[in-house]
């Protein structure tokens, strides 16, 4: 444990990028915003929108004093747009619950809006140097490589998977905080998903997956995520039709941007369903 600690470490130190949300001065609200934004979303897509959010709500308290909305319509184009709204009402319960400050500990941020146990764990690890097993997809694959020997971890995380991470994790706490974005930064860089660089591999070495031949996945099948014609792709498109306004928009412009009518009746319907639309008038939307 001390060589592959030690060997990924030192890799860091050289590697590292530089991230706003990773910085000295990078207070925990931008910390909270980054880990919203970095769930199924390249860090490239998640850069400027972040500067972008910060500039304009430099604070919890600041984006719980406008509408919902505005948080969806400076979403943009990131995808998933749920999560703005989540994050909003995370930044309401903030400025409501701890007097507009992130909280720290663990179980304060879980029992924020939106947060799960990978953010909540993310937060206190980076924001605040706790000592936390952080788990995203990218630590979940470097560790069932190096460690366990398999190509990629199973669906969800199990009791086992999270023992294992607990065991490698430093004792001390800043260098458990290290260890953590270092594993997290080796799966996004070297250890990726598809074609993993095991030639540029620090702990190479040391990993079970590489000394046992590289054994292919034999777990259930992967979910491949699809854009085009899906409702995601509908969702997006009428959603965009109504960042561009302030107010409400007629019906025809929907309708406009997208063709298939079942399919855009069925998407609107769930838009409003899940709040990031409302009804303007008897023909008319617009963002909560």
């Amino acid at each position: 444990m001390t060589s592959l600690r030690e060997s990924l470490l030192r890799w860091y130190d050289e590697h590292a990028r530089d991230l706003p949300w990773r910085r000295p001065e990078a207070s925990p609200w931008s910390v909270l915003v980054s880990e919203f934004m970095l769930q199924q979303t390249p860090v490239a897509r998640v850069l400027p929108v972040h500067e972008q959010w910060l500039a304009r709500w430099p604070g919890p308290a600041d984006l719980a004093a406008e509408p919902a909305g505005e948080a969806v319509r400076a979403w943009g184009r990131l995808g998933y747009p749920r999560r703005a709204l989540r994050l909003h009402a995370a930044a309401t319960a903030i400025v409501e619950r701890h007097g507009g400050t992130v909280p720290a500990a663990y179980d304060d941020l879980i029992a924020l809006p939106g947060v799960g146990d990978y953010t909540a764990a993310a937060v206190a690890v980076f924001a605040y140097g706790r000592r936390h097993v952080v788990l995203d997809t990218n630590v979940r694959r470097v560790l069932a490589r190096t460690l366990q020997g398999v190509e990629f971890p199973a669906a969800s995380v199990t009791r086992a998977e999270r023992e294992v991470a607990l065991e490698v994790l430093p004792e001390d706490e800043a260098t458990a905080a290290t260890w953590s974005v270092a594993v997290m930064e080796l799966g996004a860089l070297v250890c990726t998903a598809a074609n993993p660089r095991c030639d540029g591999c620090p702990i190479a070495a040391l990993c079970t997956w590489r000394s046992a031949g590289y054994p292919a996945y034999d777990g259930p099948p992967r979910k491949v995520q699809a854009w085009a014609g899906t409702d995601r792709q509908c969702r997006g498109r009428l959603l965009a039709v109504l960042r561009e306004d302030d107010g409400p928009v007629h019906r025809s412009r929907l309708d406009a941007a997208w063709s298939e009518e079942a399919q855009r009746v069925r998407c609107l319907a769930s838009l409003v369903a899940d709040g990031l639309v409302v009804h303007g008038g008897p023909h008319t939307y617009a963002l909560p």
